[in-house]
């Protein structure tokens, strides 16, 4: 046991010392196992997932999918073939992370005793030569490794990273060496043999990073590199169109464009910086940069979704960005909180938390339930009453994915560098973050998104010179969405006031890269008081958005609001939205959740008693914020509001 206890502790310290030869990074995450969460909106839905969601996966993982059976067959070896998707191993290991994080927020017996009796199910399938893929030893042995398509490597990433997770949380390494034992096979049937090959779904480079990471073995990320290096020269395909589907169709730091599948390239472009920030190549930098670009400033949904087309589950040309028929996978919007996380640890700026933290309040958690038991795997900005949750799906890749990334909230808060701490996104929580040798412990409580207020206590072991660095959101200074695919309605929206105290005294912050800084000697007790006025804007579209031309969004702080149905009598089609409307502000429930709804009187259309002939009379309506809707029932509801009659539909 004391044997154990050492190999682990030097493995560990051989990943930090081999991380801390990264150069490029501004600064780094502070982890979410370092961070205690007590927020007021977030702690409820983290055990809504460790109690409702992750219960959810594992009966549909173990009972009502084959998932887990597959595995067992494999161990069994009895002629047994393969049940469901070619894919699904991935989703029991995205349940698994989810699982470790979960643990880790909420401690469970209960919850630990399934995990590692799924982890002693998985490692009993692995292959002598350390592959392990269900599909193909049940169906194709003699096949494995010879369709870039068919998401071997994919699934083994989303391995690496739950053997990684649950190694830290528990300290227990049986998924880990399972993990090790793959990652080598695939070095060896690769990168040793310098074997071309792309991974059709993009994921393992990430994975190969945090092992790295992890474990201080450079071939992991060597082979992280390898596999990007391997895009861009036809070795999957010479059809432009298919290159452009796998992000393929250039090297990837000649890339500068968005194509394609969101979530795989949102996988691509997380690795390629994390290899970057690794490796000090800048040249990975500066392409993700403008690829970021083509994203934020022509491609993404307010909501901070991403993916326009169900056809190829992503990208077509700029700014098409449909409402009603919006795809914005789930998933794509939890890799799109991955890859603004790493671009703003390469550059140091706060803009990127600005999208990190729209898609987090919007695009993402819009496809868990209040209920945490049922999901969206696309998420519409528009709907007549054809849309609704589902308890899963037949490719479930989002339910796990929005669980472990709820789960693991904590790594995107607090972030700090030898000179520095960061606040990046405003949750109430506690962490202690050590600088140099003297240990500051931070306690930052608020009731944001309610309300802007945020009050953040230091208390430092002894008095110590730092920065301290909060972000200063971009729905405060009148930004939208860098670039300005959408801004603010400044005619009919009043600019957002931020001040800032210390101990009970206003003080000024200079300002750098978003941030507010506030550079002095800290000792224990020190209190920022940070308050940002929040309330109801309009925001208005680029013209080349044409869906949009006519209509306004309203947002209030990271929150986008929608008009559902079931707070307007079923209908959320039949009015108009005039630029001049005073918007107010009320406390409201949707089911359990307390929210803060948005009304104003406007033009509501009416059909007459003959059924033919309409008119209008003026009725309050209620917006509600977004991630909040559906969850009443299947009924209409809309983001963009016409502002005249240019799409009141026949059916209102």
């Amino acid at each position: 046991m004391k044997k154990k206890i050492i190999l682990s502790f030097l493995m560990l310290l051989t990943g930090i010392v081999a991380f801390s030869q990264a150069t490029l990074l501004k600064f780094e995450p502070v982890s979410f196992s370092k961070v205690n969460i007590t927020d007021n909106f977030w702690k409820p839905k983290m055990t809504l997932v460790a109690t409702k969601t992750l219960n959810a996966c594992i009966y549909q993982t173990e009972t009502a999918t084959p998932r887990i059976k597959n595995f067992i067959n494999v161990a069994k070896n009895d002629g047994q073939k393969h049940q469901g998707i070619f894919f699904d191993d991935s989703d029991v290991y995205k349940a698994l992370e989810a699982m470790a994080y979960s643990l880790k927020n909420n401690p469970s017996p209960e919850l630990e005793k399934k995990a590692d009796e799924w982890i002693d199910i998985i490692a009993s399938a692995q292959q002598p030569d350390g592959y392990l893929n269900t599909y193909f030893t049940l169906e194709k042995t003699q096949k494995r490794w010879s369709d870039m398509d068919k998401h071997e490597d994919y699934c083994a990433g989303h391995m690496i990273e739950a053997a990684i997770a649950y190694y830290n949380t528990t300290g227990k390494r049986k998924l880990l060496d399972v993990a090790i034992r793959f990652a080598n096979h695939i070095d060896s049937t690769f990168r040793l043999q310098n074997r071309h090959w792309i991974s059709g779904h993009e994921e393992i480079e990430v994975a190969l990073v945090k092992l790295y990471k992890n474990t201080g073995n450079k071939k992991y990320l060597d082979l992280a590199d390898w596999y990007l290096q391997q895009r861009g020269h036809g070795y999957y395909s010479r059809n432009p169109a298919t290159q452009d589907y796998y992000q393929d169709r250039l090297p990837v730091v000649e890339q500068t464009r968005i194509t394609g599948h969101a979530v795989r390239a949102m996988y691509l472009y997380t690795g390629a910086a994390d290899v970057g920030a690794t490796n000090n190549d800048t040249a990975y930098m500066n392409a993700m940069k403008l690829v970021w670009e083509d994203v934020v400033h022509r491609n993404m949904y307010i909501t901070g979704g991403i993916g326009s087309s169900g056809k190829n589950e992503g990208f077509t040309i700029d700014y098409d960005l449909p409402n009603e028929h919006a795809y914005c996978e789930t998933c794509a919007s939890v890799g799109m909180i991955f890859w603004n996380q790493r671009m703003n640890t390469l550059t140091g700026d706060a803009k990127y938390i600005d999208v990190l933290e729209r898609s987090l309040y919007n695009g993402a958690l819009s496809g868990l339930s209040l209920s945490g038991d049922r999901f969206f795997y696309g998420n519409p900005l528009a709907s007549t009453g054809n849309h609704g949750r589902s308890e899963w799906f037949g490719c479930a890749c989002c339910p796990s994915n929005i669980s472990r990334l709820i789960s693991s909230l904590g790594d995107y808060i607090f972030a700090k560098n030898e000179s520095g701490i960061w606040v990046n996104l405003f949750v109430g929580s506690d962490t202690k973050i050590l600088l140099g040798k003297n240990e500051v412990a931070l306690k930052m409580e608020t009731n944001y998104p309610l309300d802007g207020n945020v009050k953040i206590q230091v208390s430092p072991a002894k008095t110590i010179s730092f920065k301290l660095h909060i972000r200063k959101p971009g729905w405060s200074s009148g930004t939208a969405v860098p670039g300005g695919l959408y801004r603010f309605d400044t005619a009919n929206s009043s600019p957002s006031e931020i001040k800032i105290s210390l101990n009970g005294k206003n003080i000024a912050a200079t300002e750098e890269n978003n941030y507010y800084i506030i550079d002095r000697a800290w000792k224990k007790g020190d209190v920022i008081a940070y308050s940002m006025t929040m309330e109801a804007k309009r925001v208005v579209s680029r013209d080349e958005v044409l869906t949009n031309k006519g209509r306004i969004a309203l947002q209030r702080g990271p929150l986008v609001y929608c008009i559902e149905g079931a707070d307007n009598e079923g209908k959320a089609w039949n009015f108009i939205f005039p630029g001049n409307v005073a918007v107010a502000e009320k406390a409201y429930s949707v089911v359990d959740e307390k929210v803060i709804a948005l009304s104003a009187k406007v033009p509501v259309f009416t059909i007459g008693t003959d059924g033919l002939s309409a008119g209008t009379i003026i009725k309050e309506i209620t917006a509600i914020p977004y991630y909040s809707w559906c969850n009443r029932g299947n009924n209409q509801m809309q983001v963009w509001l016409p502002t005249k009659i240019i799409d009141i539909k026949a059916n209102y």
